[in-house]
């Protein structure tokens, strides 16, 4: 009894191992459902050892066990589940070098209590044997194109066509995964699940299958298998880039740009716990990255792109021929051939007719020493082709089905680039469109048309004011003219003309005058480079000295007049009234003077 319990407590605690260890990964932190879900089942993958097992030797263990001659709603109990997968993992710790190898009872143990875990949770002991490969086959490692293929060929018909209701129960089975790490809410199984995969209702075969579950995007309820394989691929990616977020300088796995934001980059961690700083929002559209390239080679495939080069991308899948092979007896293996088009159980058919049974009896260790033997020798033809690849075919009609595929993979292609050089050309036009200012684009900016206002206001003011004080110059040039004509006018005339000659005499205008929009550039000191020579004689030594004291005074009001004006041009936040008076002043200080010179010039004769 004792030995019982703790027998008991024992599995207890095996069943509970796997997912406490899950939990303490703490995947739960990761806020998208479809990242979090594929971590969680790569980490079920991984830690029962799974990764190491690829489908075609998961193919062969169901062969060997076989698994291939049983009904699919067959069931098998759980010890039998047990024996299944010590072969499987006993043969691949002797594919294994010794370096390598794995604890086999340990991933026995994990992958068995979380398959009934899974697929038993009522406790009957039992589980079917379409589960039990639609399980292993999802979960085991290889490239998903050879996953699907093999499924295919379980949910299919004899024509090559896949059955609806076989691709329902897959769905049943395969959808109870999520539902085991705690995602059922986001990827359970649901009555509408076929529709969504498959919303017309057709002739559904080989290709079109791999088309829809390898479509960018997949079906909704299966968008979390590719990027498991896709999480697999890029483990071991190095990114020489520093995150944005946790300042880490270099990012292993998936590197996240943003589309918006130049030069942001997020590590996998902080894209997948939406983490943002700066100005970078998690509305921001990213893209993801599985691999670094350097910006050399960027430049020159953008280029060859551009050039039409090189071939825009790959196809998801190879054309495979629709036509299904169905598996064969190998009771004559001199006429055996390989089947390359299908994923059946049998790997190989024969040449001859096909007889009613659709399984061989492999049970008998001759039987399977006698294929391995086959398998070995297929294996080292192939290499031998592969050595000797320069050696032109013979099948004649093996060459018409891959010059076929050629053509149509190059029709394909042909179009892809069709439409990425249409594509370049939209974008050229926008980008044009968008880089010529348009009157839609000013009237969204308020404040700007509002201080192009201001500025033409207070230009159109500055060229009135600098009209203004370029009058005003000239007018004092003129009086200055004057002025120095009465001072001279006695020295040829009578005494009592000068009155007469001050009313008749003609007023001169400068011949030349600054723009009104432009700024003089002269002193103070030079104001009188303009005038007329009568005025720079006065300043000279011979004449008298009364006369050189007038002008002194004069030339002195009309210094500090142009000094007024000149401070008026370089103040530009002065007013037009304060400007009006100086002008006012100055022209009362040249007509004081201008009497005062009247007055004491006249009696010195």
């Amino acid at each position: 009894m004792i030995e019982e319990a703790s027998k008991s407590g024992k599995v207890t605690v095996e069943k509970r191992q796997l997912f406490m260890e899950m939990r303490a990964q703490n995947f739960d932190v990761i806020r998208l459902s479809t990242y979090r879900t594929a971590c969680k089942l790569r980490f079920v993958q991984k830690r029962c050892n799974l990764h190491l097992v690829d489908v075609w030797n998961m193919i062969e263990a169901f062969r060997d066990n076989g698994l291939s001659t049983l009904d699919h709603n067959a069931e098998i109990n759980v010890s039998r589940l047990e024996t299944i997968l010590s072969s499987i993992f006993y043969q691949l710790n002797k594919r294994l070098p010794t370096t390598h190898q794995i604890n086999v009872e340990q991933s026995i143990g994990l992958l068995l209590n979380f398959m009934v875990a899974t697929y038993d949770s009522e406790g009957h002991g039992k589980l079917t044997v379409f589960a039990m490969k639609s399980m292993l086959a999802t979960m085991c490692g290889g490239k998903i194109v050879d996953k699907l293929r093999y499924i295919f060929s379980q949910i299919s018909d004899s024509s090559g066509t896949m059955v609806f209701p076989k691709f329902d129960q897959f769905l049943r089975e395969v959808l109870k995964l999520p539902t085991a790490v705690f995602e059922g809410p986001s990827f359970g199984y649901t009555e509408h699940s076929v529709r969504t995969c498959f919303p017309q209702q057709k002739k559904i075969l080989l290709n079109t299958f791999l088309d829809i579950m390898m479509a960018d995007p997949p079906p909704q309820c299966l968008v979390w298998l590719p990027l498991m394989h896709r999480l697999a691929n890029v483990e071991n990616v190095f990114h020489p880039v520093e995150c944005s977020y946790c300042r880490s300088e270099s990012m292993m796995g998936f590197r996240y740009r943003c589309q918006q934001c130049h030069g942001y980059q997020l590590c996998q961690n902080c894209f997948w716990r939406g983490h943002a700083n700066g100005p970078h929002s998690n509305q921001h559209q990213m893209k993801e990255h599985s691999s670094w390239k350097s910006p050399a080679k960027k430049l020159s495939h953008a280029i060859s792109k551009s050039l039409g080069c090189v071939p825009i991308g790959e196809p998801p899948h190879p054309v495979y021929p629709e036509a299904s092979e169905r598996p064969q007896d190998l009771a004559h293996p001199t006429q055996l051939k390989p089947v390359s088009n299908n994923m059946n159980d049998t790997v190989f058919v024969s040449s001859g007719a096909p007889t009613p049974t659709t399984s061989t009896t492999l049970e008998s260790p001759s039987r399977l020493d006698e294929e391995h033997r086959l398998i070995a020798r297929y294996a080292a033809r192939l290499a031998a082709e592969a050595s000797n690849s320069s050696c032109p075919p013979t099948d004649l009609s093996f060459n018409f089905d891959a010059n076929k595929q050629q053509r149509q993979l190059i029709a394909e292609l042909e179009n892809k680039n069709r439409e990425i050089l249409q594509e370049i050309q939209r974008l050229r036009l926008e980008h044009e469109q968008a880089s010529q200012p348009t009157p839609e684009k000013a009237q969204q900016n308020p404040t700007l048309l509002a201080e192009l206002r201001l500025l033409r206001h207070r230009k159109d003011e500055l060229e009135k004011r600098m009209s203004a004080l370029q009058e005003s110059r000239r007018e004092l040039m003129v009086q200055l003219e004057g002025l120095m004509r009465l001072l001279k006018a006695p020295t040829g005339g009578s005494p009592h003309s000068s009155p007469s000659h001050s009313a008749s005499c003609t007023m001169p205008m400068p011949i030349r005058s600054t723009s009104a929009g432009s700024t003089p550039t002269h002193t103070p000191q030079d104001c009188l480079a303009g005038v007329s020579d009568d005025v720079l004689d006065a300043f000279s030594q011979g004449v008298p000295r009364n006369l050189r004291n007038d002008l002194l005074v004069a030339a002195d009001s009309i210094t500090n007049t142009m000094s007024s004006l000149v401070k008026e041009l370089h103040s530009v936040d002065d007013g037009l009234e304060d400007e009006e008076v100086n002008m006012r002043n100055g022209r009362e200080k040249v007509s004081a003077q201008r009497h005062y010179g009247n007055r004491h010039s006249t009696p010195s004769f």
